[in-house]
């Protein structure tokens, strides 16, 4: 529960920031270069950051549960 309370509480502090910060920005990544709203480049920022996060906590997790999985079968 806590967990989701945090979560909220980031997900809040990201939204203002963003809402205050909202002037175009250019972006540029290799040969693409395109504008786009602070508040858009910050968002999908934490989401991307969130979405890598979730998916390296699965995979540790997938893995210390396969290792106790192995530690009971062995016995």
């Amino acid at each position: 529960m806590a967990t989701i309370i945090i979560l909220l509480i980031v997900l809040f502090l990201v939204a203002v920031f963003s809402v205050q910060n909202a002037v175009p920005v250019a972006i540029t990544f290799f040969f693409w270069r395109f504008e786009a709203s602070l508040a858009i480049v910050i968002f999908l920022s934490v989401l991307c950051g969130m979405i890598a996060g979730a998916i390296i906590v699965s995979l540790i997790r997938g893995k210390s549960t396969a290792k106790k999985e192995e530690k009971t079968s062995a016995i």
